[in-house]
């Protein structure tokens, strides 16, 4: 009997590991899910005159990015002026395709170029990646460097 009360707390610990690895192992890295892109976005303008920062979130097979939870990008500029600091999904400009659930994101914010010089869009995006388990926060923060001529 005395050996039996010794045994008891390693053989918790040992169902206690073997559980936490099972579930280490079925869990899904959440930033594997997705990509995030700025492909798009003007890396000259000229002074005074227009660009684009373009950001766009491609969900992976098995994957969506919610259009339940909340989604915020924050767009702020140095030496440039965004036309819209503040988006939410509604903004997206990607629709979805007939018979399509999801619309991954695609934002397309204008900007001004103020004076030559360096300037920088400042991007910070938080928004939900889901699959049929899991509903992940996640948030990326961005800057992006525009040659003002």
């Amino acid at each position: 009997m005395l050996h039996l009360r010794r045994l008891a707390p390693i053989v918790t610990l040992w169902v206690a590991l073997a559980w936490t690895q099972a579930r280490a192992e079925g869990e899904v890295d959440p930033t594997t899910l997705y990509e995030v892109s700025t492909e798009g976005t003007s890396a000259k303008v000229k002074a005074g005159e227009k660009g684009v920062f373009v950001l766009s979130i491609k969900s992976k097979a098995g994957a969506h990015v919610s259009d339940e939870a909340p989604l915020k990008l924050q767009v702020k500029g140095t030496q440039l002026t965004p036309a819209k600091e503040q988006l939410t999904l509604v903004d997206s400009v990607a629709k979805k395709a007939e018979g399509q659930s999801f619309a991954d994101p695609r934002f397309e914010v204008p900007f001004t170029a103020a004076a030559a010089g360096k300037g920088l869009v400042d991007a910070k995006l938080t928004f939900f990646i889901c699959t049929e388990k899991i509903c992940a926060r996640q948030q990326k923060t961005l800057s992006i460097p525009v040659e003002v001529q």
